[in-house]
C-alpha cells in the first residue's frame, strides 16, 4: 500500500487556509497535524509495509528523484517534527492573517521534504523552499527591523543554499550519482571528506548555525512575529542536525565545532538583554551537544545527539511559546523593561519554569535523558576538553534561563507603570499546555523514545553496547547524585548572574560576529555605489560615445573618411608649422566638410555595382575553401 507523504499533508493543505474564516480555520490548522501524525504512526505499525520505505519516485532526466524514503532516522525526526507543530498550531491557532499559517505550513512541509528526501536534488529543492517560506514569518511582523533581518537571513540562507547547489553538482560529477544515506559524505577509510562533502557541509553548518556561521540566527529569530518565532525555533536548525547525522556521523571535527557552539552560544545568551534574544543564542549553544555528539560518532554520542534532538526542541519551544506570550502581553521582551509579571501571568510562569527545568536536565524533566549522553560519550571516548566546555556550557544553561530570565522578568522588582499584562489566552496556554506535559512525560517514560532511536543508531554506529547500557538505566544512583550535585554546586553563582553585565537593567548591545558581517555589507555598498558605479558609468559613457560615432559615420562613409583625413592631415601641419599656409587650407577645408555632412551619398552605376558584388563573392569562395 502507497503511504501517504506527511510533508504533502502540510503542502496541499495550505492551499485551502486563504479561502477558510474564523473558527473553521482554526480547527482547520489543528486537524492538519493530526493528520499528519496519524500517517506517521500507521508508517510506524507497519501499516504501509515494514522499514524502509521507499516510494514517491519521479524521474528526472536521466535520475529518478525519491521524495519518500523512510527509515528509522527519518520517521522519528518526522514524529519530532509533526508532534511539535501540534502544539504550535494550537498555539498560534488564534492568529487573523491567514498568509502567516499559510507560511507556517509550507515550512512546516518543505522541512518534512528534506527528512523524507531520498535524493540530493531532492534534498535541494525542499531546502530552498524551507528558506524562502520560513522568511515571511519574520517579515510579518512589518516593522524595520524584521525587514532588515529577513533581507540578511534570506542572503545567508541563499548562499547556503549556492554552497548545497555546488555540493550535490561537484557530488554527482565524481561519482555519477545522487544518492544520499547513511555518512555517504564521509570516506568509511580516512574519515575525510572530499570537495563535494565540504561543500555541502558548509551549507548544512549555515542552517546549524555553527560559528562563524551563526548571525543570521540570532539577528532574525527575535525580530519575528510573535507565533513566527516558535515555529522558526524548531525547524531550520533541528533540520540541519538530521542532515548532519545522515550525511557526516563521525567527522572528528564536528566534534570540536559543537563543543565551542555550546560555551558561544551561552555566553551570549548570558549577556543579551531581550528573551528571544536569549533563546536564539540559546539555540545555538544546544545545538552544539548534538553537533559535538554527530563528531564523536559512538552509539551513545549519536543516540544522544537524536534524543536531544525531540527533549531539547519540546522544552525550546515551550520556552519560545512563554517568551511570546510575555511579548504579546506586554509589547516588549527587553528584561530592562519588565519585572514583577509574575503577580498578573503567574500561569505563563510555571509554563516558563517547566521549560527551564527540562532543559536545565532537572531529574524528572525532559533533557535529563538526552544530554548527559552525549556528555558521558565525551568521557567514554576521551575526550575531556570537548567534555568540559560541555559541562560549562550546562551551567550557563541553568543560570540563563533557571535564574536570570525568571527573576529579572517575573520577580525582582514591581511591574513597571504603563505594562498590563495578564496570562494569554486559552489557545496559547493550551498549546504551552501541551508541551509542558511532554517534557514530564519522556523524562518518566523514557522508553519509547529510547525504542525508536535504537534501530537508528544501528544504522548510524557501529559500536551501540554503551547506548544499549545507558539507556536501560537512565535513572542510575550514579547519574542522578552527579547532576543533583552539579545543580547543588551551580547554584551559588545565583548572585553572581543577577549582577552586571548579566542583568541589563540598562539597555545594551552585544557586539557579535553579525558586526564584522554588517561592517562588510557597508564596505560592499560603498564599493557597489563608488567603484563599481564610476566604472559602470565610464562604460556607459565610452559605449554612447563609440555608438554615436559610427550613427555618424553610416550616414555618408566616403564623405566620413574624407573628413577624418582632412583633420588627420592638419594635426600633421600643425606639428610641423602651425603658421603654414596649410594649415589655414587644412582648417577652411575641414569647416566647410563638417558644415556640408553628410550631404547626398555617391551614387554607383549598375555595373560598378555589380562588379562589386561579384569582386565579394570571389572573396567570399576564396576563403571558403581555403578553409
Amino acid at each position: 500500500m502507497v503511504w501517504i507523504h506527511p510533508g504533502f499533508i502540510y503542502l496541499i493543505g495550505c492551499l485551502l487556509i486563504p479561502l477558510l474564516k474564523g473558527k473553521i480555520r482554526q480547527a482547520y490548522v489543528v486537524l492538519l497535524p493530526i493528520i499528519a501524525l496519524a500517517d506517521l504512526a500507521l508508517m510506524a505499525l507497519g501499516f504501509f509495509g515494514d522499514l524502509p520505505l521507499e516510494t514517491w519516485e519521479i524521474p528526472f532526466l536521466k535520475y529518478t528523484l525519491m521524495l519518500g524514503h523512510v527509515d528509522n532516522l527519518s520517521l522519528f525526526f518526522g514524529f519530532l517534527f509533526v508532534i511539535v507543530s501540534l502544539a504550535m498550531f494550537v498555539y498560534a491557532s488564534h492568529v487573523k492573517e491567514e498568509w502567516q499559517h499559510v507560511s507556517a505550513f509550507l515550512y512546516i512541509g518543505s522541512t518534512l521534504g528534506v527528512v523524507f528526501a531520498g535524493d540530493l536534488f531532492t534534498l535541494l529543492f525542499f531546502w530552498e523552499v524551507m528558506a524562502w517560506a520560513s522568511l515571511f514569518l519574520i517579515w510579518y511582523r512589518k516593522t524595520e527591523a524584521a525587514w532588515g533581518a529577513g533581507f540578511r537571513y534570506i542572503m545567508v540562507h541563499s548562499f547556503g543554499g549556492i554552497c548545497l547547489f555546488a555540493g550535490v553538482v561537484l557530488q554527482l560529477r565524481a561519482t555519477g550519482s545522487i544518492a544520499w544515506g547513511f555518512s555517504s559524505l564521509v570516506d568509511p577509510a580516512t574519515h575525510g571528506i572530499e570537495l563535494p562533502g565540504i561543500m555541502i557541509l558548509i551549507a548544512f553548518m549555515i542552517n546549524g548555525a555553527v560559528p562563524p556561521l551563526h548571525a543570521w540566527l540570532s539577528d532574525a529569530y527575535p525580530e519575528a512575529t510573535v507565533t513566527g518565532t516558535v515555529f522558526l525555533n524548531a525547524f531550520t536548525t533541528k533540520s540541519a542536525i538530521y542532515v548532519l547525522l545522515r550525511g557526516f556521523t563521525g567527522y572528528e571535527a564536528l566534534m570540536w565545532l559543537g563543543a565551542i557552539m555550546a560555551v558561544y552560544g551561552i555566553i551570549y545568551a548570558l549577556i543579551v538583554n531581550d528573551i528571544r534574544r536569549v533563546l536564539a543564542y540559546h539555540i545555538i549553544s544546544q545545538g552544539g551537544y548534538m553537533v559535538a555528539g554527530i563528531g564523536i560518532g559512538t552509539g551513545l554520542a549519536v543516540g544522544g545527539a537524536i534524543a536531544h534532538a525531540l527533549c531539547y526542541t519540546m522544552c525550546k519551544t515551550l520556552l519560545f511559546m512563554s517568551a511570546g506570550a510575555v511579548l504579546a502581553a506586554t509589547g516588549t521582551a527587553k528584561m530592562s523593561d519588565l519585572g514583577g509579571l509574575y503577580k498578573s501571568m503567574p500561569k505563563t510562569f510555571w509554563m516558563w519554569m517547566i521549560g527551564a527545568a527540562s532543559i536545565s536536565g532537572f531529574p524528572l524533566f525532559s533533557v535529563f535523558v538526552s544530554k548527559p549522553l552525549v556528555i558521558e560519550s565525551a568521557v567514554f571516548a576521551n575526550q575531556p576538553w570537548p567534555w568540559l566546555l560541555l559541562e560549562i556550557a550546562s551551567v550557563g544553561t541553568f543560570l540563563c534561563l533557571a535564574v536570570k530570565i525568571p527573576y529579572l522578568t517575573f520577580f525582582e522588582r514591581e511591574t513597571p507603570k504603563g505594562i498590563k499584562a495578564q496570562d494569554p489566552p486559552i489557545n496559547m496556554m493550551a498549546g504551552m499546555g501541551i508541551l509542558a506535559v511532554l517534557c514530564i512525560a519522556v523524562a518518566v517514560f523514557p522508553g519509547p523514545m529510547y525504542h525508536m532511536i535504537l534501530p537508528a543508531v544501528e544504522g548510524l554506529a557501529s559500536e551501540i553496547h554503551t547506548f544499549e547500557h545507558y539507556i536501560a538505566h537512565p535513572y542510575a544512583p550514579k547519574i542522578v547524585v552527579e547532576l543533583s550535585m552539579f545543580f547543588l554546586f551551580a547554584f551559588p553563582a545565583f548572585w553572581w548572574v543577577l549582577r552586571e553585565p548579566f542583568t541589563h537593567r540598562e539597555p545594551k548591545m552585544a557586539l557579535d560576529l553579525d558586526w564584522f558581517y554588517r561592517i562588510s555589507g557597508q564596505w560592499f555598498i560603498w564599493f557597489c555605489e563608488k567603484p563599481v558605479l564610476s566604472f559602470a558609468k565610464f562604460v556607459d559613457r565610452l559605449t554612447l560615445k563609440i555608438a554615436s560615432y559610427f550613427v555618424w559615420f553610416g550616414r555618408n562613409p566616403v564623405e566620413a573618411l574624407r573628413i577624418k583625413h582632412l583633420d588627420l592631415r592638419l594635426q600633421l601641419e600643425k606639428n610641423l608649422d602651425v603658421t603654414s599656409d596649410y594649415v589655414r587650407a587644412y582648417e577652411s577645408g575641414l569647416e566647410g566638410a563638417r558644415q556640408r555632412y553628410p550631404r547626398e551619398l555617391p551614387r554607383l552605376s549598375l555595373g560598378a555595382s555589380l562588379i562589386l558584388i561579384l569582386l565579394f563573392l570571389v572573396v567570399y569562395v576564396i576563403l571558403y575553401l581555403a578553409g
